[in-house]
């Protein structure tokens, strides 16, 4: 089968299963969307072709969007695959995507890099606040001048206009992270 017939028979798969989840007959979904029951019924089982306007009908009346109804079927939207970035130390999973809720974005992420034993670590300032949990291991948080030890279960919430930087502490660690616009373009894109 082509990629354009994976793509429609999964739009009428959607379309059949979003119509049974809702509890609907062929004729309650098709009085919502102005279809007969069996130009329904044939575009459920492939025997008709989809048409722009019907697709347009039919997601208004399942409660989706045209771009839901037909995205894709890939695995892109379903596994998350890590970011490493080795020089800064960091393993980065993105887990709200694209423009995340509210301009907030989530990952989960791994640390490797220690602290500087000299005290050279450069610190970030960007205007905002981040917030972490520690899932694994223990994070040190350096705030300007304060080194704070964050460990498994703990939180930690801080304004992002104090100089800061999250390092591993005694071995990797693993966080939650939640940032806004600035955090996640300071924190999750590699500087200059």
């Amino acid at each position: 089968m082509t990629q354009e017939g994976d793509v429609d028979s999964v739009v009428r798969q959607r379309i059949k299963g979003l119509r049974l989840a809702r509890g609907w007959s062929l004729d309650d979904l098709a009085a919502r969307c102005y279809l007969s029951p069996s130009t329904l019924s044939r575009i459920e089982t492939g025997h008709r072709r989809l048409s722009l306007d019907q697709l347009t009908a039919l997601a208004r009346a399942l409660g989706t969007s045209l771009d839901q109804l037909v995205e894709s079927a890939d695995d892109d939207d379903v596994v998350i695959r890590p970011h490493r970035d080795q020089e800064r130390g960091l393993t980065t999973w993105l887990l709200s995507g694209e423009g995340g809720p509210q301009g907030m974005t989530v990952a989960k992420i791994r640390l490797t890099q220690q602290a500087d034993p000299r005290g050279t670590d450069e610190l970030g300032v960007h205007p905002g606040k981040d917030w972490f949990t520690v899932l694994s291991g223990t994070v040190l948080l350096l705030l300007g001048e304060r080194r704070v030890l964050v460990e498994t279960g703990q939180a930690a919430q801080f304004s992002t206009m104090t100089p800061h930087a999250m390092r591993a502490h005694g071995g990797p660690a693993e966080i939650l992270a939640i940032f806004d616009n600035d955090g996640q373009r300071t924190h999750l894109h590699p500087p200059p």
